[in-house]
């Protein structure tokens, strides 16, 4: 049972067996008279049970102690590491984003040190906060990614992909329509949420949508600078030719990754219920299943993402724990200290590196090839 108390107590609780034992007056106070008391075959399955539950809670709070003392000093170790920030980069070094790092780097400190640390210097040059709906209209209009007037029920933003609806041949443009759809999707998260859904229609998807060099890129910015924001991707009806391909990919994903992307495919019952326990059917658009016929409409769409935009800065602004000191210089950022991680294999995530010769298809953002630092690969 794991402790000497459980284990004397089932010792005697075999011992007593149905027997009645009798408590006899032995030389006791005079007239004492003798009397059965209850089994202890009845009596000592309560005592266990009660033992148990406090023997359960005991060690509960202790592991959450225990893993909360560790998850604290890995944050604040980290948050040592990094030094002062301007506040707008200050709010990537609040508790769930630091977590986030050192999950994506299995708790290893120095290693999601030196991955945040990139992503502080990127986004202080990429400034992916600062893209407005302007700069990127023309890549949605064809409704290829979009985020989605309804959440999963687990509160969680939806993001729509639809990779045969792609429209441009800039990947430059499509990268950065990209970042701004996942900044948009992060400004929409409920503030208890971290994570977000990938909705991904491959109606009318080929082959021609795929280019294994642009997904590694493409790869780069959504693992190493947002790590742990995908909670389910959901690939909705993908081709015959997909799964092979997936079957190749897979044994080199994390467990975890693995476990969050779904199948789904119209026809299959089992499919309709996955579906059905994600999202309200009632508000899920018919091309997955649901009962809303009112598909994309890039009009409404653009309202509501000038109406997102107008809410971006304040969101940058907002209070945060971490003092922070506006005149810092990321460029001194030492990227390469406190972190025995490799970057054999990384890709330039500047905005100048991506070319405008390549295409890129939305659906490659879950379609993952960069290894990890553990020489696997993950998709967050």
């Amino acid at each position: 049972m794991g402790t000497p108390i459980l284990e004397k107590l089932e010792k005697l609780e075999n011992k007593a067996g149905s027997e009645k034992y009798i408590l006899k007056n032995k030389g006791g106070v005079k007239g004492t008279p003798n009397f059965p008391l209850p089994p202890l075959k009845l009596k000592i399955p309560f005592l266990l049970e009660s033992v148990r539950e406090t023997s359960i809670k005991a060690m509960s709070a202790a592991l959450k102690k225990s893993s909360s003392n560790g998850s604290d000093e890995s944050i604040s170790e980290i948050r040592k590491l990094i030094g002062p920030l301007p506040e707008k980069l200050a709010i990537y070094c609040s508790d769930a984003a630091i977590t986030r790092y050192l999950k994506a780097r299995n708790w290893n400190v120095k290693k999601a040190t030196k991955m945040l640390k990139e992503t502080l210097k990127w986004r202080a040059e990429y400034k992916p906060e600062e893209i407005r709906w302007e700069e990127v209209a023309h890549e949605a209009e064809t409704g290829k990614i979009y985020r989605s007037n309804y959440i999963d029920k687990h509160g969680r933003t939806v993001l729509v992909m639809r990779p045969s609806c792609q429209n441009t041949k800039s990947t430059k443009g499509q990268i950065r329509y990209l970042v701004y759809c996942m900044e948009n999707a992060i400004l929409n998260l409920p503030p208890d949420k971290e994570q977000m859904v990938w909705l991904i229609d491959f109606n009318g998807y080929n082959l021609s949508h795929t280019s294994v060099k642009v997904t590694r890129e493409t790869a780069h910015i959504l693992q190493d600078h947002y790590p742990e924001r995908l909670g389910m991707a959901i690939l909705y009806n993908p081709p015959k030719f997909f799964e092979p391909f997936w079957k190749v990919v897979k044994p080199f994903l994390e467990p975890k990754t693995q476990n969050k992307v779904k199948f789904v495919y119209s026809d299959d019952p089992n499919s309709k219920k996955i579906m059905e326990e994600l999202f309200d059917m009632e508000k899920l658009e018919s091309a997955f299943g649901g009962n809303d016929d009112s598909g994309f409409n890039i009009s409404k769409y653009a309202e509501r993402m000038r109406e997102d935009d107008k809410r971006m800065p304040a969101f940058w602004t907002r209070g945060n724990p971490q003092s922070a000191e506006p005149h810092v210089d990321l460029n001194s950022l030492d990227l390469n200290s406190d972190s025995d991680a490799s970057d054999n294999g990384k890709v330039d995530s500047s905005p100048s590196h991506v070319s405008d010769s390549e295409t890129l298809s939305p659906s490659e953002s879950v379609i993952v090839t960069k290894g990890s630092d553990n020489g696997s690969t993950e998709v967050h």
